[in-house]
């Protein structure tokens, strides 16, 4: 068989299994049913001397791998956030893996360089950015795929690092670039990812978390921030640096930017804004208005690749370009080689069309709001943070105690998926809808098992 036929034949058989996998998906047990270490038993010590057959690998992907996968697209799985998944982006990585280039340059291929600008100035226009984040006007910004949001924000941290200093030393070309460094100050929310806290870390700078509260909905205010940042002059120290969160993880919390964002063009300070999952949901009217102050930002992130139907890896970045941030797509980045990400881009955006991704969101939130409504109409139970988009953070009136009993035998039960988060001391349950095949249907029936294990947990622990 010659490559042509081989490719034919194996690939038209791979498309099947993966067709026949999603289609029974939600008759699968949504988390795994193992040990750590689990995999290496069942398979040899050592690559074989010769070849296996294709037949042999495809027959041990049941027997080998979907033992232990964790099932992210299930209808059942209601954990972190959503990671997007649509048959148009799997054939646009299929188109990409088969192409193959290492996009760092435009001569390393033209076409995964210009459709990236393209598309990244398609989605920036979705989301009615500023023109200064457009490629493709009279502005100077424009945007690049990351392979996360934890990228995006250390690549942003450094950028506002290296613009600090070169504006410390312009004023005083005399004072050591290591006394600027260590006195540093970045700012990010109580409620920010840990990967910010990992930027500071990897950048060489102090990470200062900004203290919220429940009264002011997990959110950032700006009489807060400037407080410490008059505190932290004070002391001799510079602040550089704001990751302002629209959409906190824990809660879907929304940082106010409007306040924010004036405080740091004064102050010299760069705000980024990381909106990993919630900015999927600004390419629609009604949700527009939680990115007003956007026009403050020096740079922006948010991962398609969560919400919007564009698998994994895709988390696309807007900066305003200045002289330490260059044109050329390989400086926007930690890693020199790209792939052709684009591609998945392309063909969502063509085959959803903008209409199709805002109805896409839509119905995750009103399945959010139908969950809502079920937890609020029982008694036993408490909603812990506005429901703003499609996540509900809920929990039993109660111990924490309790409450982890409850998670607990929700995932032991391994028909649902959720975690849990901590706000204001609480033990809490998260129930983001996640997958791309979610219904009603499947927001009623976990509810169903969620109110019966809680009446069990009730009646074997004191409240």
């Amino acid at each position: 068989m010659n490559i042509s036929q081989y490719i034919h034949t194996r690939g038209k058989e791979m498309v099947d299994l993966i067709a026949d996998y999603l289609e029974n998906i939600e008759q699968r047990p949504v988390y795994p049913n193992v040990e750590p270490g689990y995999l290496r038993s069942l398979i040899p010590q050592e690559a074989p001397e010769e070849p296996d057959t294709y037949e042999d690998v495809v027959k041990d992907i049941e027997r080998v791998i979907m033992p232990g996968v964790t099932h992210w697209h299930s209808p059942y799985f209601y954990a972190y956030f959503p990671t997007a998944s649509s048959f148009p982006a799997m054939l646009a990585d299929m188109l990409s893996g088969a192409i193959g280039c290492i996009g760092f340059s435009w001569a390393a291929s033209p076409a995964c360089t210009e459709l990236e600008t393209v598309m990244m100035d398609w989605l920036g226009k979705m989301l009615k950015l500023p023109e200064e984040f457009i490629a493709g006007t009279h502005g100077q910004g424009g945007g690049v795929i990351q392979g996360t949001a934890s990228e995006a924000t250390l690549v942003a941290l450094l950028a506002a690092r290296s613009r600090t200093v070169r504006i410390i030393l312009a004023n005083d070309p005399q004072r050591p670039e290591t006394d600027i460094t260590s006195k540093l100050v970045a700012y990010a929310s109580d409620q920010a990812h840990c990967s910010v806290e990992r930027a500071g870390m990897i950048g060489g700078v102090r990470m200062k978390k900004i203290p919220t509260k429940q009264s002011n909905k997990y959110a950032v205010h700006g009489e807060t921030f400037l407080k410490m940042i008059q505190e932290d002059k004070a002391a001799g120290l510079i602040p550089f640096y704001l990751c302002a969160t629209l959409g906190t993880t824990p809660s879907c919390a929304f940082d106010r930017i409007t306040e924010l964002g004036p405080i740091c063009n004064a102050e010299q300070i760069w705000m980024h804004i990381d909106a990993a999952y919630a900015g999927s949901s600004f390419i629609c009217p009604e949700f527009r208005p939680l990115l007003n102050g956007i026009e403050f930002a020096d740079s922006f992130n948010f991962n398609p690749h969560k919400w919007l139907l564009v698998n994994f890896d895709c988390s696309t970045m807007w900066d305003i370009i200045e002289e330490v941030m260059l044109s050329v797509q390989r400086h926007w980045q930690i890693p020199l080689g790209r792939r052709f990400r684009s591609l998945k881009m392309w063909f969502v955006f063509r085959m959803y069309g903008l209409k199709g991704l805002q109805d896409y969101i839509r119905k995750h939130v009103e399945l959010a709001k139908e969950f809502e409504t079920l937890v609020r109409a029982d008694p036993r139970f408490e909603i812990s943070a506005d429901v703003i988009l499609a996540l509900v953070c809920f929990r039993l009136k109660g111990s924490n105690e309790m409450n982890e009993v409850l998670l607990k035998r929700i995932n032991n039960g391994k028909k649902i998926h959720l975690v849990p988060c901590q706000l204001s001391g609480q033990f809490v349950l998260r129930f983001a809808i996640c997958a791309r095949t979610t219904e009603s249907r499947h927001v009623r029936e976990a509810w169903r098992i969620i109110s019966q294990l809680a009446e069990e947990v009730m009646q074997e622990l004191p409240h």
